[in-house]
This record gives C-alpha cells, sequence and structure tokens, in this order.
C-alpha cells in the first residue's frame, strides 16, 4: 500500500544537496552551486569525464524518475509502471527496434563520445547506490531504480524526438484519400498563410510546390489496393539578431521550444564547467552534454524543429504466407519476431513484429497481403549523433558550432547561433536521404523500387546561412527553404504565423532586438488566423438569430489578440472548433477517428488535422469538401452552434493548462501533491505565445514553451530564462513549481553564469569527491 498523502512524506523523499558526497572514479573534485531557484551549476576541476560523470550525478538527484520513465518509454517497458494506458506506446517502441538502434549506434561511436556516455552512466550509478531517500515516485509505484548503461542516453535521446513530423501527416492523407479522393486529399496539409515565408534566405516568401496527381499515382494506386484491407505534428520559435541591429551592440540570440506539457520537465536549466568548457543553458535529464539551448562563453546556440521530412512510408505487397515482400520484380524474405510487453495490473501482451527491408510494419497486417512500412532516418543506418555533442560544447564560433554538428540525425532541427565575434548563423541539422518528392505526401509502393533512398545530402549542402543581409534570422517550424531546390526537403511544415509576427516585431520595435525586449516577443498574442475569420464574419449578412448576431457583432469589434483576460477569444475558438467539426462532418472526415491507419500511436484525430488545413481553404473559397456547401453557409451554421456555447468566461480560464504528474491517473489521492498548479494563460496555437491545445479535446492549453530564454552574447551576466514549473523533478521541492507565475507571466529570471557570483550567492553547496 502507498503511504498516506502529505507534504511530510514527500520532504522525505528529497536527496541531500548540501555538503559532501562520494563520488567514485573522479580525478579531482567537483563542486555543486545551486542558485536561488535550485538550479545546478556544476564545475570539475579535471576534464571532461569528470564533468559528464558529475552531470549524470546531479541529473538523477534531480530528476531520476523522469530519466527512468522515459527509458522504459524508449525501450517500451513504461506500462510495467503506468499500466494499460501505456501499452500502445510500448509496443510501437518495440516494433520500432529503439533497443536495438540504440546498442547499434552506442557501439558505432567515437572513443570520446562512448566515453562520455559511459562516464554520465557512472554518475547515475552512483547517485542511485548513495545512500539518497528514493523519489515519491518510487515509494508509490513500490519499485526500486535500475542501473543505467551508456546506451540508455541514446534511447532517451531518441524516445523524445520520436517520429516527430511526416509520419503523422502521411498516415493522415492515406486515410482520407478514400473518402475525399486524390485531388482534395492533397489540401490536407497545414496552410501556408497564403504564402510561405522562408528561412533560408530569411525574409523570402515563396509558393508551396503542389503534387500533381500524376506524380503520386503510383502511391494512391498503391492505397487504394491497400484500402480494402484496412478501411481506411512540436513546435517552437527562435530567432537572431546581428550586432548592428541589436538593441545591445551584440548578437542576441532567444526562443521558445515548444511541446507537450509532461511533468516533469522534458528540459533542466544546468550549467556544466571543466577545464575544457564551461557551458550553461537547458539539459535533457538522461542525456550528457547540451544539445539544444545553451552557450559556451564564445557561442551560443538553440534549435526548432525544421519539419524536413525524415520519414518515409511504403506500402509493401506480401506473398500468402507473409513471408517474404515483393520487390523489383522478385521477393526479398521478412524478418520476423515475438515480443512480449509487460503491464502493470493486467496480463501481458504478446505480438508478432514484422520488418520488410524498408523497415518495420507500423500499420496493418502482413498476413491480409499488404501494409505499410516505416523508414526512418532515426533507425535506418547508425547515428552518429552523440558524437556531436562534445564537439558543440568546444566550439569557438557559428561556423566552427556547425562543423561540430557534422553527422546529426536523430531528429532534424533548425540550429541558430551568435557568436562573440558578431556573427549569426542558421543551419538545417539533419542527415537527410535524397528520394523523390512524391514521397513526402502519402505512402508509396515499396514494391516497385522507384521511392528509394539514394544516398544522403552532405553536410555541406544541407540549407545554411550565416550574416545574412537582413540582419535577422527568425525561425518558428515554418518552411526552410523554397521548394525549386535540387533537393527534397519537405512537404508538411507549420503555418508562416508565428514567423511573420516574430519578424514583423523584431523589424518595428528596436527595443525588441534585446534580451528585455525578447520576453515582450515571447508573448505576442495576435493570431492572423482569428483576422482572417473575422474578415469573413464582416462579409457576411447579420444573423436572425439574437445569440448569434450577437457573437458576430463581439468578434467584429474584437483586435484579434489571444490575451488571457478577454472573453473574445473564449468566442472565437467556439467558433473555429465549431467550423471545423462540420468541415469534419461534412467532407466525411470525421468518421474516420480511431480508424487502422490513425491509430497508430499516439493516434491522428481528424478534428486536429482539419484545424490545421481550415485557414488556407477558407482563404481560397475551396468548398469542395463542404459536400455542397459554401463557406458563406458553413460560418453561419458555426455562428449558430458556438453561439448555444458559454463564452463569457476570459479565455485565460477556459485555457488554463492542467499539468499533471505521470501517477496521479493511478494514484489519485496524491494528485494534489503532485500536479503543480497552473495559471491562466493567453495566446494559442498561431500566436507567438504558442500556448496551444488539441482541436479534438477542446481548448485548455495542452502544449507550450517548456522554456524561455534570450543571449546577450558576450554579455553574459545579462542573459535570462526560465521553465513553465521548476528546475526539480521532485514534488516536494520548493523549486517544483517555483518559477510558474514568472513563466505564465512571460517574463524571465537571471541566468547566472560567473562562478565568483555563484559563490558568493548560492543558498546550497556541494562537493563530489
Amino acid at each position: 500500500m502507498p503511504p498516506a498523502p502529505g507534504p511530510e512524506t514527500l520532504r522525505a523523499a528529497l536527496p541531500p544537496l548540501d555538503g559532501r558526497l562520494r563520488l567514485p572514479g573522479l580525478a579531482a573534485p567537483v563542486e555543486v552551486l545551486r542558485d536561488r531557484w535550485g538550479i545546478p551549476h556544476i564545475r570539475a576541476e579535471g576534464g571532461q569525464v569528470d564533468a559528464f560523470r558529475a552531470q549524470g550525478f546531479v541529473h538523477a538527484q534531480d530528476r531520476l524518475f523522469q530519466m527512468e520513465l522515459n527509458r522504459r518509454r524508449a525501450l517500451g517497458r513504461a506500462a510495467e509502471w503506468l499500466g494499460a494506458g501505456a501499452a500502445e506506446g510500448d509496443i510501437l517502441a518495440r516494433r520500432l527496434g529503439m533497443e536495438a538502434a540504440s546498442r547499434r549506434d552506442y557501439a558505432a561511436l567515437g572513443d570520446e563520445g562512448r566515453a562520455m556516455l559511459d562516464a554520465y552512466a557512472a554518475g547515475v550509478n552512483a547517485f542511485i547506490g548513495s545512500g539518497a531517500p528514493p523519489a515519491i515516485e518510487y515509494v508509490l509505484l513500490d519499485a526500486t531504480p535500475e542501473p543505467w548503461e551508456g546506451w540508455h542516453c541514446i534511447a532517451v535521446m531518441r524516445r523524445l524526438g520520436l517520429l516527430m513530423g511526416s509520419v503523422w501527416f502521411k498516415l493522415w492523407r492515406a486515410a482520407a484519400l478514400p473518402v475525399v479522393g486524390p485531388e482534395n486529399a492533397l489540401k490536407l496539409r497545414y496552410d501556408d498563410g497564403g504564402r510561405d515565408l522562408l528561412l533560408i534566405p530569411p525574409g523570402v516568401e515563396a509558393k508551396r510546390w503542389t503534387a500533381t496527381i500524376a506524380d503520386l499515382q503510383p502511391a494512391i494506386a498503391a492505397l487504394l489496393v491497400a484500402e480494402a484491407i484496412d478501411a481506411t505534428g512540436g513546435g517552437s520559435n527562435n530567432w537572431a539578431v546581428a550586432p548592428a541591429l541589436s538593441a545591445t551592440g551584440r548578437p542576441v540570440v532567444a526562443g521558445d521550444p515548444h511541446r507537450v506539457f509532461e511533468i516533469p520537465n522534458m528540459y533542466a536549466q544546468g550549467h556544466l564547467a571543466c577545464a575544457d568548457f564551461d557551458v550553461i543553458g537547458l539539459t535533457v535529464p538522461g542525456v550528457p552534454g547540451f544539445p539544444h539551448f545553451a552557450h559556451n562563453g564564445r557561442v551560443a546556440w538553440c534549435v526548432t524543429h525544421a519539419f524536413v521530412d525524415i520519414h518515409d512510408l511504403f506500402v509493401e505487397r506480401f506473398d500468402p504466407d507473409a513471408r517474404h515482400v515483393a520487390f523489383r520484380g522478385g521477393w526479398l524474405p521478412v524478418a520476423r519476431r515475438q515480443e512480449t510487453i509487460a503491464i502493470r495490473g493486467a496480463e501481458p501482451r504478446s505480438f508478432e513484429v514484422v520488418e520488410t527491408h524498408h523497415g518495420p510494419i507500423i500499420a496493418g497486417d502482413p498476413a491480409s497481403g499488404t501494409a505499410i512500412a516505416l523508414r526512418s532516418v532515426q533507425f535506418a543506418e547508425t547515428d552518429l549523433s552523440f558524437d556531436c555533442l562534445p564537439r558543440m560544447l568546444r566550439a569557438d564560433g557559428v561556423e566552427t558550432l556547425f562543423e561540430a554538428t557534422r553527422g546529426w540525425g536523430l531528429i532534424d532541427h533548425n540550429l541558430v547561433a551568435g557568436d562573440t565575434a558578431g556573427r549569426i548563423g542558421h543551419l538545417v541539422r539533419a542527415r537527410l536521404p535524397r528520394r523523390p518528392r512524391s514521397n513526402g505526401w502519402l505512402p508509396v509502393p515499396g514494391w516497385t523500387g522507384a521511392h528509394e533512398w539514394d544516398g544522403w545530402i552532405p553536410h555541406e549542402e544541407m540549407p545554411r546561412v550565416i550574416d545574412p543581409p537582413l540582419g535577422l534570422i527568425v525561425t518558428a517550424n515554418n518552411r526552410v527553404a523554397a521548394d525549386d531546390g535540387p533537393d527534397y526537403l519537405c512537404t508538411d511544415c507549420h503555418p508562416p504565423y508565428r514567423a511573420q509576427r516574430v519578424l514583423a516585431r523584431l523589424q518595428a520595435a528596436p527595443e525588441a532586438r534585446g534580451v528585455e525586449g525578447a520576453a515582450s516577443v515571447h508573448a505576442d498574442t495576435l493570431s492572423l488566423n482569428a483576422l482572417l475569420i473575422r474578415d469573413r464574419l464582416a462579409a457576411l449578412p447579420a444573423p436572425r438569430d439574437a445569440a448569434a448576431a450577437a457573437l458576430r457583432d463581439r468578434l467584429l469589434a474584437w483586435d484579434g489578440r489571444m490575451e488571457a483576460g478577454s472573453s473574445a477569444p473564449t468566442a472565437y475558438i467556439a467558433l473555429r472548433r465549431a467550423l471545423t467539426a462540420i468541415l469534419a462532418e461534412r467532407s466525411g472526415l470525421a468518421a474516420l477517428a480511431g480508424t487502422p491507419l490513425l491509430s497508430v500511436a499516439p493516434g491522428v484525430p481528424p478534428m486536429n488535422q482539419l484545424w490545421w488545413a481550415l485557414p488556407n481553404l477558407l482563404r481560397d473559397g475551396d468548398a469542395a469538401l463542404l459536400h455542397g456547401w459554401d463557406w458563406a453557409q458553413a460560418m453561419q451554421e458555426a455562428l449558430a452552434r458556438a453561439a448555444r456555447e458559454d463564452t463569457s468566461h476570459p479565455w485565460g480560464e477556459v485555457h488554463r493548462p492542467r499539468f499533471t504528474h505521470p501517477l496521479s491517473p493511478m494514484f489519485p489521492d496524491w494528485a494534489p501533491l503532485l500536479d503543480p498548479p497552473a495559471l491562466p494563460l493567453g495566446g494559442d496555437t498561431d500566436t507567438v505565445l504558442a500556448n496551444g491545445f488539441m482541436a479534438a479535446a477542446g481548448p485548455v492549453a495542452a502544449y507550450g514553451a517548456l522554456a524561455r530564454y534570450a543571449f546577450d552574447v558576450g554579455a553574459w551576466e545579462n542573459n535570462r530564462w526560465t521553465v513553465f514549473h521548476g528546475a526539480s523533478g521532485h514534488p516536494g521541492s520548493p523549486h517544483y513549481a517555483d518559477q510558474h507565475a514568472v513563466w505564465a507571466g512571460t517574463a524571465m529570471v537571471p541566468m547566472t553564469y560567473g562562478w565568483d557570483a555563484l559563490r558568493r550567492t548560492a543558498p546550497w553547496r556541494q562537493e563530489l569527491a
């Protein structure tokens, strides 16, 4: 039986953060200082191996349960702790071969990369054996931490970027194809805001390449064959300002990573120094180094998801026994294995994993004759991303940082940087295969050989820019480059709205180009889609129904800002959700919810996908999916539906997130202590303040900025940052949620870098020896 809930039990589960602790294997002592926010600053007197060993120890102090849960999710073992709700994710992880891929990559690393991982794992294990009390989660689960191995870090990192991007869009269009036909299926993508804003070159606009029916005919034919059997995206903002334009006379690099609000936070603030480097930024518990956001005193870097296409889906044809797969007029053998997952409170589940030469089957049943296989950069070939991490820490400028990332492939990023020489730059950090553009729209026929990978785009040829004439770099998951280049890069990416607003703010307001001004850019709530829908409402005649007419008048008088204290955003979201529901109903796509192609974990709800496609259809007046209605009729009906809802509450209250600890559903008596409180929030899916929600689930914020940061490159004590709950993963810690009010107010706290200042002010001091 779990103990009775109470703050005393939580406090008893906290590790000691003062005094002297044993960390075997160190060449020299390590100093750990924690600032007023509980953020650990680690200084190793020895070299980088000591530093990584200490980082593993300190990560485990703060986040061991989170680290182990993410490892279990990566290896298909989360249901052992979380029960049946985690089973489908575990099955997908086993199908993908996460463990085998991570072990393979570890074995292929260079000496420095392997030494880094081994030292980090040794640090984690040293904490497990230190005698510290078990975290409250282990007490509730009656579980014991399992030892760490170096390759586990790769598995954790792989899980955190797992299948981000194109997989879900391709499955969505594949499922929709038999319902709406080929021409309409091609419209089911993120909208382009009328015209894409490109990342490279910065500030340029371009039209998207549109697949033709002829280009996709083989894929369409393959899917229609499969149809008889089957019956059927994360984001971020970042920017860099050149010295000539910045408010500081130095480069300014700022942004915020957007992900689902997981408790604890995917990121942990940290600082790691040794004789080889001195780096501060956002760390990933379970992973050494600073893969995404940091500075080392010479160069600052940050990322957003680039949405380049690193996943392909192949429709496979099997022989009657499903032992062979068709390919180029012959047959290739299929690999098969049995897997079993354990489930807390339920019987184990056994299943077969089938792999073709393209990759694992993730949808469909090979015994039926057809199924869909995944070929992904994340699994298909050996990845050496972890060789990049120590090189990045020692980079002395933008160009050496970009060179340090050669070989990175676990997930695709826009890597933006600024250095103390005054340079700014942007590189698409990814490994991308060469293959036809038609691979980007749908699952393609696997038996023809016409859609195979043909080598890799060289690191030197990936899109990049250094010191653009505009003096500004802005990325917000929008299109990387025009589609007229020699290589296919992507089909689906986020609309340009956030990038347009960030760029407009930076161009219009010099004060926004500094560190303090970055917070005002982070906080921008203007929704360009709200203005689009408001304009369409203005063109409609006033409804006869009084409630609908009143709702229309409220929205026509509104400025399109998704402010927490206003009720007009509540009305706008009710209207847009009603309009999206009508599109789902009239098109027939609502009926696809839960069908096999859309059930690959975590699933693809049609409402979510149509939410993103709707603005383009409305802007173009394209009513082909409305089954005989025009958009005026649809909007009148949406007004009538929304008018029947109570839209009088402030948007911030309706939108307020619910931060839920993974164990709260299992231990509801403990939920008030495990779940951090949340304040009202503004913003939505289209605003720079990207506190977004899932249209199918309702307006409660489900994702947003896990952190915010602003680097004044070269004036390092002027930097700012914050995270959405706190530095600690322990519910009993005073630093579990102490940054939330700062974050919710779109402010930031100082990022202390200087060791003299830290030694003068740190409330907690520890020596590892």
